[in-house]
């Protein structure tokens, strides 16, 4: 069965490695109540399902974005209360989007551990293919997008030819890079440049550069639901069987 469909369940030492935290940290999310606590199983063992993992993941991810544990806490609420752990691992990537990490270097084993299984070449292509991580020469060391990977390792088993992958990882790479240089365009032209020629103080003009950075995110999040948005009314369209016209058609 493959562990899209298996049920997860992981001691603490087992979420531990899969998450790439100690189990301090686990423990510690746990009393501050920004985990929810485990199952108890055979022989009063706590054990952690899918939901734990991923959690801890976007905890983890919010974090490395210097939230405090106040804002975690009001971020996690704010969540609905159906999220599923998909729901979760989308969440903890859109997050990372947010202020991408380099990428992490990792060997075969401590990347078979973060993922929770061991890997075939065909599975490492196909994590290659959705950018959850990169080759090295050393064919047994990698580099690893954290947050990516996560996700990547969830949908691993779904049926998607590894053709698919690569080309609409293109397709996504060709859309992002135009709609990025047009937003550039768009804010230096009608936001940049005016300011620049308003001659503004110093302070000011660092000012400026300070934000312009932080407008980042939003965009990161802005582009992410209209995405979602888009595709989830493309394949509401197919399932009716009335696919929009085609641009020449339109």
């Amino acid at each position: 069965m493959s562990e899209v469909a298996a049920e997860v369940r992981l001691t603490v030492d087992e979420l531990a490695a899969r998450a790439g935290v100690t189990v301090r940290t686990v423990r510690f999310y746990g009393t501050k109540g920004l985990l929810p606590p485990p199952e108890l199983g055979p022989r009063r063992v706590g054990l952690y399902g899918a939901a734990h993992l991923d959690r801890l993941g976007l905890i983890e991810e919010l974090q490395r974005q210097g939230l405090t544990l106040a804002a975690i806490e009001r971020y996690l609420a704010r969540l609905p209360q159906d999220s599923t752990p998909m729901d979760l691992a989308i969440h903890r990537a859109l997050v990372a989007s947010w202020t991408p990490e380099a990428p992490e270097a990792v060997g075969r084993a401590q990347l078979e551990r973060r993922v929770g299984r061991a890997l075939s070449e065909e599975q490492l292509d196909r994590l290659a293919a959705m950018g959850a991580l990169e080759r090295t020469a050393d064919p047994e060391a990698f580099r690893v997008d954290p947050g990516l990977l996560p996700l990547g390792a969830r949908i691993l088993d779904v049926p998607i030819p590894l053709e698919t992958l690569l080309a609409a990882r293109a397709v996504l790479l060709e859309h992002s890079r135009a709609t990025a240089h047009e937003l550039h365009r768009l804010f230096r032209e009608t936001v940049w440049k005016p300011y620049r020629e308003s001659e503004p103080e110093p302070a000011e003009l660092a000012r400026m550069k300070d934000l312009a950075g932080h407008i980042q995110p939003m965009v990161a999040q802005a582009l992410v639901t209209a995405f979602q948005r888009s595709l989830r009314e493309e394949l509401g369209e197919a399932a009716r069987g009335t696919d929009p016209p085609s641009p020449q058609e339109g």
